[in-house]
């Protein structure tokens, strides 16, 4: 039998207290035990951004992270940052400008940007860039994100 933690956090705004394996990873926990597959798994090594979310409103990978470690903490996924609305100008500028083809990056790709917006302020398409580089897209070469990203931010002024 696995070595268990009880863990009490707050996801999406809820407050959970639950019995977690000590290895069990963030990623398997949101997916497998609350359904919450918006976060997805694609390297598993931290470096695709698939599996990116908020924990305490930073970007973490939720492939490296334990469910263990949230305890305490804040966890908000893109089911929760989109209900809430949170995300409702970057999904209205994805869609306008055609930045989510296949979908798969696209929940990290949103939250990354959704930090990027909470900063406040002007950023160059070059900043824009750099800031979203750790979360991989392999449909649409960044020009479609990164014009909806830049559109969003010229509202923002």
């Amino acid at each position: 039998m696995a070595f268990e933690v009880e863990i009490a956090t707050v996801i999406n705004g809820t407050p959970l207290r639950r019995r977690v394996s000590a290895r069990q990873h963030l990623a398997d926990f949101l997916r497998d035990e609350l359904e919450l597959t918006g976060t997805h798994l694609g390297c598993e090594h931290g470096v695709c951004g698939a599996c990116s979310l908020l924990v305490d409103g930073e970007i973490v990978r939720s492939c490296l992270m334990l469910a263990a470690q949230v305890d305490g903490k804040r966890v908000d996924t893109v089911e929760g940052m989109s209900e809430s609305g949170a995300l409702a100008g970057l999904h209205a500028a994805f869609a306008r400008r055609n930045a989510a083809q296949c979908g798969f990056c696209t929940p990290g790709m949103l939250l990354t940007a959704h930090e990027l917006l909470a900063q406040g302020r002007p950023m160059s398409r070059t900043e824009i860039r750099e800031f979203i580089g750790g979360n991989f897209c392999r449909c649409t070469g960044y020009e479609a994100i990164v014009d909806a990203i830049e559109s969003v931010l010229e509202q923002s002024k």
